[in-house]
């Protein structure tokens, strides 16, 4: 939450056992009370900073403010400790990553259901979620009741060399995703945030794609050895450029984006990856129309890439940026997480 996650961590992700069945049955059990919410609040989020909780907080609410990363399982575990009914993570995608994480050692498989409140420079699960970015506490524990259940499965990303961890996170991205995060973060310091934020950024690097030479990081690519679950077979490259390297990477589960951006296509469920091969000018040219869902024929053949798979391994020379926050390269599996009940209006 508060410092970069540089390194995966085996005392932080080391798999335990879950809460027993008769635990997950009675938080099963439809409430005849007020649901038992358990709050976790990140006081450093983009819009909570200088700001207090709300004045008001009903008794069936147990609010956590781990100040650091290091602090959120034992956070976590009061939580559970409580039996809670709603998990509130109030915070940005980074927070959501990381109580996701710590929170897969202390729920398992036996999770409460969440609600998110978008408080933090991005919000991508807030906008799949079509969480409004006023969305409040109350309306959010109302929701408990009356609102809408939607279920999704985060990306499950573990550390080949460290088998026994793993990080859970909803958008995974490489190579010139890299490049674009990092003029994301500038994009924050001129004020745009959100779904302008992912606008600017999008539209500096297709210029930058466009009109770069191969020297041009956001050209150059990053050498990616991707393979294909079941069997391990590479993934299929177009032959544009050098056959080791790929522009750009991203993954995720999610089935809706900031600014309208369609970069799957059409695909919707599963884990789902789009691959931009080192095309040529005139085709990375095509990419604007194709990130707002454009399919022309023969996408494949011209090195832009849109599939869903069970799960891949991947061996990457550079960093890759889940949700916002770098980690290092090396040989991952990408997987689907457990299964989450999402609370929303």
């Amino acid at each position: 939450m508060a410092s970069p996650i540089h390194e995966f961590d085996h005392s932080l992700h080391k798999r335990t056992e879950a809460r027993s069945t008769a635990q997950r049955e009675g938080a099963a059990a439809v409430p005849v009370r007020a649901p038992t919410v358990g709050l976790v609040y990140n006081p450093l989020s983009h819009r909570n900073r200088g700001k207090d909780l709300e004045s008001r907080i009903a008794p069936d609410v147990i609010v956590v403010q781990p100040s650091n990363r290091a602090q959120l399982p034992e956070a976590l575990a009061r939580l559970a400790g409580r039996d809670i009914d709603l998990l509130v993570i109030n915070g940005g995608d980074g927070t959501v990553r990381d109580v996701l994480t710590c929170g897969d050692v202390v729920f398992g498989e036996n999770w409460p259901a969440i609600a998110v409140l978008p408080k933090g420079k991005t919000n991508a699960l807030a906008v799949d979620l079509e969480a409004p970015a006023d969305w409040t506490l109350q309306a959010a524990i109302d929701a408990f009741g009356n609102g809408t259940r939607i279920v999704r499965r985060p990306l499950a990303i573990t550390r080949l060399e460290q088998p026994g961890s793993r990080v859970l996170g909803f958008i995974l991205g490489a190579g010139a995703f890299t490049i674009g995060t990092r003029a994301g973060q500038s994009a924050h310091k001129l004020g745009a945030f959100n779904s302008l934020a992912v606008g600017v950024t999008t539209l500096w690097g297709v210029l930058q794609i466009l009109f770069g030479s191969r020297a041009n990081p956001w050209r150059r690519g990053t050498k990616m050895d991707i393979r294909l679950a079941p069997g391990g077979a590479p993934m299929a490259h177009s032959g544009a450029g050098d056959p080791e390297r790929r522009q750009l990477l991203l993954v995720s589960t999610l089935e809706r984006f900031p600014a309208g951006l369609k970069p799957f296509g059409t695909l919707r469920k599963g884990l789902k990856l789009a691959v931009l091969d080192q095309v040529a000018r005139r085709i990375a040219a095509l990419l604007p129309a194709v990130m707002m869902g454009w399919s022309p024929a023969k996408l494949r053949e011209r090195g832009i890439h849109q599939l869903v798979a069970t799960a891949f391994e991947i061996e990457l020379d550079d960093q890759f940026i889940l949700d916002g926050e770098a980690f290092p390269a090396g040989r991952y599996r990408i997987e689907p997480g457990p299964e989450l009940e999402f609370v929303a209006p």
